[in-house]
């Protein structure tokens, strides 16, 4: 097989169909009976393919470029009539389709594959390209993390390539078919692209070994895998006769939403809106795999306008050619710091730089990890192409550390001391004031220096009934001076 379970394409999203969809206040007109399977058994390429003029509306050209078998159960009837019954819901998703639809129609076509497909973001995510699932799927197609790492789909602190219109599709069309050429069947492609093809294998290796059927409807399957196809074929079934259901598509003209359009210097977003004269909403609708509030060219060369759009932005940039675009770029921290300590370093308020990055309290900054920061002075540079590949920011709980009292044996040396509370004679040495060599009194106090528990740590042990102390027998003096704590490398 070549894949693990973990390369699941797709996850039950948050803004699926039967989490968002509401009905109507008014009980919307459905049909009266579900329509039989011998009302829908038609031909639906062929019969789109009778006209020879090219088709006018995306839905026609879709129509024309049916290719899977139908599937014909139960449970599609009971998708058709549950769509059927949302026509608030269906007018949504099918508007919402109007910027992307044409391109993956396009993609579809050049690979020679079924244009049903382009109806699979509707299962997926009700084509909307900022969906997130609980299980951290991402974007228009649902890939998961690490399938999307597999698909050579950038992830870091400046773009989540997982919602990137372009990007997105072509990792999702290469996977489709990638699962279609191993099994050889568009319906357990489309199961392995929800389930796992790991999953599906194992399920037609079981029906294999006890003389089962192996089609997508003989396997054993959860139940939204079970669901899955019917509600693909369902979807299809609306579109290839809308009139049948009583739901209205939305006009989509047959032709391109959105040009691609270069950048080569970084620029912000905001002001990407606004040479292009759109709104910002509209932008990011677009250009949905931004993160931050900077387009780093050296990371996403292009970016997706409408139409009309791309030329007002192209004449406006030139307008700008020798005027900054940018007011945000990345910084590295050359080493493990505080927030308060890099803050000085970019020259910005400690709370901002904090704010802007989603650091928590107590945290420190990684070395290597890449922060947003103000563009200015030393730092008014476009970023490199490493950086903005590979941007992340890593951090580490700040260690605070504690003054505390402890009492020498008889005998004892500052290393049988130390190695007793796990610390080095060196430390206690230099803590106390004292030579290596020097000797200690029964009784005789020192101070050693211990490592407190974040403050979340500690809520959560007094929560469970433990207490945060690191030391059993030693008891607190007082807390020991941001500048007499020894530097932390982690």
């Amino acid at each position: 097989m070549g894949f693990s379970l973990w390369l699941t394409g797709c996850a039950t999203t948050s803004q699926g169909p039967e989490v968002s969809a509401q009905p109507a206040t008014v009980a919307p007109q459905a049909p009266q009976a579900s329509p039989s399977p011998n009302d829908l058994s038609v031909n639906f390429k062929a019969q789109g393919n009778l006209g020879l003029q090219p088709p006018t509306d995306i839905w026609e050209r879709i129509r024309r470029g049916f290719a899977m078998p139908d599937l014909e159960t139960p449970l599609v009837r009971d998708r058709e009539q549950w769509y059927a019954a949302r026509p608030d819901y269906m007018l949504r998703m099918t508007e919402r389709s109007r910027r992307y639809i044409y391109y993956i129609v396009e993609e579809l076509e050049r690979r020679n594959m079924p244009t049903e497909l382009a109806l699979l973001p509707f299962i997926e995510s009700a084509f909307n390209p900022e969906a997130v699932s609980s299980a951290k799927a991402a974007g228009m197609w649902q890939f998961m993390p690490a399938t999307g790492k597999y698909f050579d789909l950038k992830q870091n602190m400046f773009r989540d390539e997982r919602r990137d219109v372009l990007e997105s599709t072509r990792a999702a069309l290469d996977y489709l078919q990638k699962l279609y050429d191993m099994f050889g069947d568009w319906h357990l492609a489309l199961a392995a692209y929800n389930w796992g093809e790991g999953s599906v294998g194992k399920a037609l290796a079981r029906n294999k070994a006890r003389g089962l059927p192996l089609s997508y409807t003989d396997l054993q399957m959860p139940n939204e895998t079970r669901y899955y196809v019917p509600k693909l074929q369902a979807v299809k079934n609306i579109v290839a006769q809308p009139e049948l259901f009583n739901v209205q598509l939305p006009m989509i003209h047959n032709h391109p939403f959105f040009k691609s359009v270069a950048i080569e210097r970084d620029i912000d977003v905001t002001m990407a809106a606004r040479l292009a004269e759109i709104k910002l909403e509209d932008f990011k609708a677009l250009n949905p795999q931004m993160n931050r509030p900077v387009i780093l060219a050296a990371g996403t060369p292009q970016i997706l306008l409408p139409w009309d759009n791309a030329a007002f932005f192209e004449r406006n940039l030139q307008a700008h050619a020798n005027r900054p675009l940018a007011t945000w770029t990345a910084w590295t921290a050359p080493k493990t710091m505080k927030v308060d300590e890099a803050a000085q370093q970019v020259d910005m308020p400690a709370a901002l730089l904090r704010s802007v990055n989603s650091i928590p309290n107590g945290m420190l900054l990684k070395a290597g990890s890449t922060l947003l920061v103000h563009r200015k002075g030393a730092l008014d540079n476009d970023v490199k192409e490493s950086t903005a590949d590979s941007a992340q920011l890593s951090l580490a709980p700040e260690v605070i550390l504690r003054r505390v009292l402890i009492h020498a044996r008889k005998g004892d040396t500052l290393a049988s001391l130390g190695a007793r509370h796990g610390v080095t004679a060196g430390n206690l040495a230099s803590w106390n004031k004292l030579s290596t060599a020097g000797a200690l009194k029964n009784g005789q106090k020192l101070v050693i220096l211990v490592p407190s528990l974040p403050a979340r740590s500690n809520t959560k042990l007094a929560a469970r009934g433990k207490s945060p102390s690191t030391h059993k027998s030693a008891k607190p003096v007082k807390q020991v001076a941001q500048a007499d704590r020894p530097r932390t490398q982690r």
